[in-house]
Formats: C-alpha cells, structure tokens, sequence
C-alpha cells in the first residue's frame, strides 16, 4: 500500500493565523508531482497538536480531493481516547485511505494500557492504522505483537530511535503474523529520518518519512534513490553536507522539527505562514542558514548528475 518516499506536508496559515487552505492544495499538489510514495497530512509536521476538529476534516478533504487517488492518503489522529475516536471518524468522513495513530497527550502509559488505546480507537474505523511508537506512547515487543494482530493495524512506526527495543520488536512481530500471511509495514518515524536510516534499514525497517520532501523533494528522492541503488558516495555526501547540517540547526530550538520545515516550504514559493504556538518560527541568523544547508545539498546533487552524465 505504501513505498518510496513518504511525504508529510506542512498546515499553511495565513497573517490572521487561520488555516489557508489554498497554500495547502498548493503545497499537496506539487508534493504528489514530485512523486512520493504516499501523504500523510494534519500530523507531525502538519502540526496536528495545533488543529480543531473542524480544521482538520477541511485539511483532510482538501488533501484527498487535490491527491486524487495518485496516492494513499493518511491522516493524523490521537489526543485523548474521546478525540482520536473523533478525528479518526473525521479521517474516515473526509475520505482519508487510513490513520496514522498519534500517542495520547502527555501522560505515560504503560504498554498494556497503550494496547488497549489503540484497540478501542482502531475499532470504531475499518481504516487502516498505523501505530506510532515514540514520545509517551512506547510499546514493547508483547504490546507490538498484540496491537499487530488487530485487523485494522498495519505498521508499526517508530520515533524513539531505540534499535535495541525495535529490532526485537520487529523480529517478534513477523514470526508472530507469519503464519496469517497478514502483511505489515515498519517505519522510521525519526525528526530527519534519513540521518538513521542505514542504521533502521539493517534490521528491517525500510520505510521511513521525510520532513525534507516537504521543501526540497529532489534531495529525499535523490537521497533514497542513492540508499537502494547503493551509492554510498552520493549518500554520505547528502549526509555531510545537507542532512546532518539540517540537523545540527533543527536541534538549536525545541520545535524547529517543524519550524524548520515550514519556513523551507515559504523558501519554495509557497507562503506557509507561520507555525502556531506553542512552536515559534526561526529567527533571520537561522533561516539564512536553512537556505546556505538547502543550497549546499542542492550543489550535491548537482555535482553528482553532472558526474553521471560524464560518464
């Protein structure tokens, strides 16, 4: 259902901090041209701790209505047991293909009680979910097998960078469904996925999201197509001169994981307002460093075609 390059787009506000849902449609119908795998909108990067309910039924209808079955279309849901049943519902309404299921806000649960969360959201939708380990919301390898074998349940998505914890988890849960031939996806959920994606691709796990595909999708294509052709120099060249530059900026300020990326959208052509408190936008020191790191990976990229056509 899903492969390539995920792409998880931005929310586009305008001055008076509404949504603009022209930028979005915008946004989304470039992103789907410049060929992804699938979207995954009003979630992490689309700042869906920010939206209302109503908000994000028009988020997710624009989106299927601009995507026009070119690609699977996710959508985010979570927050607490009342509103994930909500915004799964709405997913549903609005013609989402499946959900991307977010940890509940703030308290810590055991995995027994995360088990039982994603089963009483999963069962009010014949949509497809996704599970998203991270944050509060981190499942050991008994929690995994369980919400695994929920019918609707078809990956498991991690952002807590534990190889440890999600090797075991991804061994568990294969020999686990082996025998029902039910076919389930593992994901790298990390902020600036590619950074750790070599290190998540040994031990199974070959999806994985790209916040960079939302402002420059020729470098997360350039980058994935170099991971499984196995072009290393391409690769660690990406690496060294755009990813982990990316990276060194996004960790200077808590929330630039989205900061950082909408301003890259703006950059593009595209005004994508800014984000919504509690998130604060980047200052002028760092937003010219965003385009001195997105120019030197375009330099990348461009060396590396002009090399190949020599050849």
């Amino acid at each position: 259902m899903l492969d390539g390059v995920l792409f998880f787009p931005v929310t586009p506000f305008g001055p008076d901090g509404e949504v603009d849902y022209d930028r979005l449609v915008e946004h989304i119908d470039r992103g789907v041209a410049a060929g992804p795998g699938g979207v995954f909108v009003a979630c992490g990067t689309g700042e869906f701790h920010a939206l209302g309910l109503r908000e994000f039924g028009e988020i997710v209808r624009r989106t299927v209505e601009t995507v026009g079955g070119r690609v699977p279309v996710f959508a985010g849901a979570g927050g607490s047991l009342v509103q994930a049943k909500e915004f799964a519902a709405s997913a549903k309404a609005n013609g989402a293909d499946g959900i991307l299921l977010l940890p509940p806000y703030l308290v810590t649960m055991p995995p027994a009680g995360l088990v039982e969360y994603t089963r009483a959201v999963a069962s009010t939708t014949d949509l497809p979910v996704i599970v998203y380990n991270r944050g509060n919301a981190v499942f050991d390898e008994a929690a995994a097998i369980k919400v695994a074998q929920l019918p609707t349940v078809i990956g498991f998505k991690d952002g807590t960078g534990d190889l440890d914890n999600v090797s075991r988890i991804v061994i568990a849960v294969k020999a686990a469904l082996a025998d029902s031939g039910k076919e389930f996806l593992f994901f790298n959920g990390l902020p600036t996925a590619e950074i750790t994606q070599q290190a998540y691709r040994a031990i199974g796990v070959t999806l994985y999201s790209s916040a960079t595909f939302a402002f420059a999708p020729e470098l997360a294509l350039a980058f994935y197509n170099s991971l499984e052709t196995g072009n290393t120099e391409l690769t660690e060249a990406l690496l060294r001169d755009f990813f982990h530059p990316l990276v060194r900026l996004r960790n200077k300020v808590p929330g630039y994981a989205v900061s950082l990326v909408k301003e890259g959208v703006t950059m593009e052509g595209i005004d994508a307002g800014p984000v919504r408190a509690p998130l604060v936008g980047l200052t002028d020191e760092h937003r010219a460093e965003l385009e001195r790191i997105t120019a030197a990976g375009r330099a990348v990229l461009a060396g590396s075609l002009a090399t190949s056509a020599a050849v």
